[in-house]
């Protein structure tokens, strides 16, 4: 596949540099027992590591012009599974299930679960992602994965260098991505990836990011709500709390101030520096009627 050119509409930038594919693997602690989802195989340099360790390896590829390849390459291993679509539009436990299928057993692991276009999966499917995500779609993917039906349980992401900061850090530096992501799963930088380790080479540092998916998320409420307050929080920059909450959440400031009075949190403190569970005691003594 060496001929195909990387297609910048789709943010393509292949990895190159294979003395990064150990550390990848590592971290996503791929075994034969394991079902795997591949987000944008590329050129399938990281697809064939993956197909050596997972039990079902499912790729899922949006260019055209790289499928046919990528089905040359992997014929005759009936494990890995080429999909064309696009990630954003598919369920992606569904997509292992069906890819995998009913019931096949892989090494020590066995995927139960309905066919039927009623299911509402209840069964538990057990599969890991390992992507290296282009740039522009990074927080939409994530926050599809995290909000699936039946999300993975654990991913291992290519980010850009700055955003794994982003998600990685702690009350002060915080946003809506971090909270959005810490919310349902445990973030940590694996390690830094230099421009130079991809073609064509990006004009950013990239980093390897392992998502610990929560059984349960981080705050014990309906996500819907504490992201409307979330999001309400972080909707002006630089405000005080109590600014951004009567703002975003169109509250007059007297009820906003009682609000985080009853909660226990400073008014002139700002969104960064709230942590994950100061925002579960602010959604909880939101008034009923105003976060939905």
């Amino acid at each position: 596949m060496s001929g195909v050119p990387a297609k910048k509409s789709l943010g393509q930038n292949f990895l190159a540099d294979r003395r990064y594919l150990a550390p990848i693997l590592d971290a996503a602690e791929v075994g034969s027992s394991d079902a795997v989802l591949e987000i944008g195989p590329g050129k399938g340099v990281l697809t064939e590591a993956l197909a050596k360790r997972a039990g079902c390896l499912v790729a899922v590829e949006l260019d055209d012009r790289l499928i046919e390849p990528l089905r040359q390459q992997f014929a005759g291993r009936p494990h890995v599974h080429i999909v064309h679509g696009d990630i954003l539009e598919q369920a992606p436990g569904r997509l292992v299930a069906d890819a995998c299928g009913k019931g096949r057993e892989i090494g020590d692991w066995r995927l139960e679960i309905s066919h039927s276009p009623t299911s509402n999966l209840q069964s538990p499917i057990s599969y890991k992602v390992v992507a290296n995500l282009p740039y522009y779609i990074t927080s939409a993917v994530l926050r599809h994965l995290l909000e699936a039906a039946q999300p993975p349980t654990s991913a291992v992401v290519m980010v850009q260098w700055e955003v794994a900061q982003r998600i990685c850090a702690a009350p002060g530096d915080m946003s809506l991505l971090a909270v959005s992501v810490q919310f349902y799963a445990e973030p940590r930088i694996v390690q830094c990836v230099p421009a130079a380790a991809f073609s064509p080479r990006p004009k950013v540092d990239s980093a390897i990011l392992h998502l610990r998916v929560r059984p349960q998320p981080a705050v014990a409420m309906d996500p819907a709500r504490f992201f409307a307050v979330v999001r309400a929080g972080f909707s002006q920059k630089r405000k005080q709390i109590h600014n951004s909450l009567a703002a975003g959440l169109q509250l007059d400031k007297a009820t906003v101030q009682q609000w985080l009075a009853n909660a226990g949190i400073d008014p002139a403190r700002r969104a960064e520096t709230l942590s994950l569970d100061e925002w579960g005691v602010l959604c909880r003594a939101c008034p009923a009627t105003d976060a939905k």
